[in-house]
């Protein structure tokens, strides 16, 4: 019976491919020199081989999406690129199946049944989140999906580049479909070889940067977690459980960069780069989770496919000199516990690849084998067997998904605990990355010691095996240890993994914010019942703080009785910023009052401050100012007068502007007059004279009416009055501006440009930042 999927496969994906063309290269000898000049493009993944060990043989890289593949939850989204050459349009496909159903139907319409000169000529790149074990099994989903990322990315690259490091040869592929001329081969391999070359003499080199590193656990909720395992491991709900905890930090600069530098520091065998478009992936995984490979005939018959699994468990520093290392090496094959939890595991892996191989196939080839690496030992088993002959690579990853090394055992009421225990969801943690190929072969990794780069913020996790010998605390240390090398990475050698999270001030105490709890009773939390003030903090020095507190002190008295809070808040915010290490830098601090429940209490508010780095919206785009369109609701409250809590509207418009790809909502009165924008005030210089909107209920930022001052002082004409639309449009120049990112240019209002004011903005804010 024919499918949705079926048809959608038959009529929108390019036709079926007849052949694959491949030319031998000369590239340059750095792999990451080969992989550099693609690593901004969206749909670039890069799989690389470091280190001397058997599994570390090849690199390969793929470009050009002919078809990418995404999942989140049941929704499968195809993008098929036309086929005019490289640079062609985009179309995408959606479909409610399930991921693996989609992914099984394309590896099945591109089939290749000549031999593979190498591991894969053709296939798809990409990855497998850990999340998509819920198109698996069905399991409690408890915890926050707070990166909203694929749980399936695949792509089906155009060309292909694998260099063999064995005997140092290069091979570029490219799949040719029905629908294709021979002459598209010479055409893409040519596109690929000059973008190479026309990048040879750029450089790379791109300072990454990184706030502290935070996590939602503290040292005692982390431990108490482990208490927990503990005790349903006494109850004999599980023998293991594999419990980790995230990290994450705000980051400047290219992602790439860190994972070029990651690969020179300590490579591994299982190296990633991946470049979705909207996030990145940085792998430097050791593990492998599963291969499948064509068997030797005289050892598996003909046509045989082999299945290899190989878990890490047990890991020991490197020594300082030969005899210590060697002492490490010795405790780590003498360690129960650690023997234990690889024994447990190798069962697990028997079993799960035992679903799907012949009867009597699956063998142990090697158990407790010690591999080191430049800073660290580990140990691993090696399980092997043969695919029965109704299997494909799909069937594999279905009996063996997620890898049992980083679940537990057994496996489902190991992933139902982590996920009660952890807050949030582990997307790429300890998912899988690699490739699989229109061969049947498939190779990918476990995603340990691995980081997502999104919308300015940097993600990665570490954990172990749980059991019921361990001790909590050295369970949290091994954490922190782990996490420091990707840290020190990003941050330097002085980095360390910051305790808990961000501090706040809270009615007087300085405290973690995972210590900070608000009653749900609170008018505060129930209504938006308060207001707040956001200042910008320039190396430990709040801007503009008197006009900041003016207005914080008119907004007390419209909200709460009795006169405002006797606080220096200059000292309170000193205290905020030194905890939070943010005194070299500029910080956003927000200072809220928000009313408790109504009940007599003595205090009947609560005071907050809180602090993060701030970086300008401009930074790192070429665009010299903010792109605005209308927002299509009008705005007439009282509310309008002070900066409450009540902050839905404004939220929801800046929302409706980032679906539409633009930076701000302008929001209008009723009378359709202009009153100011979802962050900011706005104004205009038209015809010699600057216009500032007026409205009948609106609230004058601190920088606005230092702005004001500045032109009164030097004579300007200025008028606070009634702006139409078709005024804003048709100024000489149009600014927006608050406290935080100063002033700066308007560049478009709608579908009308804005000639930019540049000179004007770096003016002003050298003065007032």
């Amino acid at each position: 019976m024919t499918t949705e999927l079926d048809n959608l496969i038959a009529l929108k994906l390019p036709p079926r491919i007849r052949s694959v063309h491949a030319i031998t290269v000369t590239l340059p000898t750095d792999f990451i020199d080969v992989v550099r000049p693609f690593s901004h493009m969206p749909g670039t993944v890069a799989l690389m081989s470091g280190g001397r060990l058997d599994c570390a043989r090849y690199h390969i890289m793929g470009v050009f999406p002919m078809v990418t593949l995404t999942a989140k939850h049941r929704r499968t989204v195809f993008e098929v690129a036309d086929n005019s050459g490289i640079d062609g349009n985009i179309t995408a496909y959606p479909i409610t199946c399930n991921p693996f159903d989609a992914l099984q139907a394309v590896l099945r319409r591109y089939q290749l049944h000549h031999s593979a000169r190498c591991p894969m000529e053709s296939g798809l790149l990409g990855y497998l989140s850990y999340d998509l074990k819920d198109a698996l099994e069905e399991l409690p989903q408890t915890s926050i999906d707070d990166l909203q990322l694929p749980d399936l990315y695949m792509t089906l690259p155009k060309v292909l580049v694998v260099r063999d490091l064995k005997t140092n040869k290069d091979t570029l592929f490219t799949p040719l479909t029905e629908a294709d001329a021979d002459t598209e081969a010479a055409e893409r391999f040519r596109r690929f070889l000059e973008t190479i070359a026309s990048a040879a003499e750029a450089s790379g080199m791109s300072t990454v940067t990184a706030s502290p590193f935070r996590t939602r656990f503290t040292s005692d909720t982390y431990m108490d977690a482990i208490e927990t395992i503990r005790e349903y491991i006494a109850a004999g709900d599980v023998y293991q459980v594999n419990m980790s905890q995230r990290f994450s930090a705000n980051v400047t600069g290219k992602p790439f960069e860190l994972y070029a530098k990651m690969f020179l520091e300590n490579p591994a065998a299982f190296f990633a780069y991946l470049n979705p478009g909207d996030h990145q992936i940085l792998s430097t995984s050791p593990e492998r989770f599963i291969q499948l490979k064509p068997g030797a005939s005289e050892a598996h018959g003909a046509g045989t496919m082999v299945v290899e699994t190989r878990p890490i468990k047990g890991t020991r520093p490197r020594g300082d000199s030969p005899a210590a290392d060697a002492a490490l090496m010795d405790e780590l094959r003498q360690s129960p516990k650690e023997d234990a939890e690889l024994s447990m595991i190798v069962d697990l892996q028997r079993n799960d690849i035992g679903k799907v191989c012949r009867a009597g196939s699956v063998v142990v080839k090697e158990h407790k084998r010690l591999e080191s690496y430049e800073n660290v030992h580990h140990m691993i088993s090696i399980v092997t067997g043969v695919l029965d002959k109704d299997n494909d690579a799909v069937d594999l990853i279905r009996a063996t998904f997620p890898g049992g090394s980083i679940t537990g055992c057994p496996k489902i009421r190991s992933m139902e605990i982590i996920d009660e225990l952890e807050p949030v969801r582990r997307h790429i943690y300890t998912g899988s990355i690699g490739y699989l190929s229109f061969h049947n072969t498939m190779d990918l990794s476990i995603a340990i010691r691995t980081a997502t780069v999104s919308n300015g913020r940097m993600v990665f996790s570490v954990g172990g095996g749980i059991v019921y010998d361990s001790n909590p605390a050295d369970e949290y240390q091994e954490t922190l240890d782990k996490g420091r090398t990707l840290m020190r990475s990003v941050q330097g050698r002085q980095s360390e993994p910051a305790d808990a999270a961000t501090c706040v001030w809270r009615d007087g105490l300085i405290q973690k914010m995972g210590d900070t709890s608000i009653s749900i009773e609170d008018e505060g939390f129930l209504y938006g019942y308060g207001f707040f003030e956001t200042i910008r903090v320039d190396n430990g020095t709040p801007k503009m703080l008197d006009l900041h507190m003016a207005r914080f002190e008119r907004a007390w008295q419209w909200c709460f009785d009795g006169p405002p809070p006797d606080i220096t808040w200059n000292d309170v915010i000193a205290q905020v910023i030194g905890k939070n290490q943010l005194t070299c830098q500029v910080a956003a601090v927000k200072i809220l009052a928000a009313a408790k429940k109504a009940d007599g209490s003595a205090l009947p508010y609560t005071l907050l401050v809180t602090s993060r780095p701030y970086r300008h919206r401009l930074l790192g785009t070429a665009a010299p100012g903010l792109r605005l369109g209308v927002y299509p609701h009008r705005r007439h409250t009282s509310l309008a007068d002070h900066k409450t809590m009540n902050y839905m509207f404004y939220r929801m418009a800046g929302k409706w502007a980032a679906e539409r790809h633009l930076d701000e909502a302008l929001i209008c009165n009723v009378d359709g007059s202009v009153s100011e924008t979802n962050t900011a005030n706005i104004f205009c210089r038209k015809d010699g004279r600057w216009l500032f909107p007026h409205s009948d209920h609106f609230l004058e930022g601190t920088f606005q009416t230092c702005i004001k001052g500045m032109l009164r002082d030097r004579s300007e004409t200025l008028q606070i009055t009634p702006v139409s639309l078709s005024e804003l449009a048709g100024a000489d120049a149009v600014f927006a501006c608050n406290a935080l990112m100063g002033v700066v240019p308007v560049i478009a209002l709608d579908s009308t440009e804005i000639s930019p004011d540049v000179d004007f903005c770096d003016r002003i804010n050298n003065v007032l930042l």
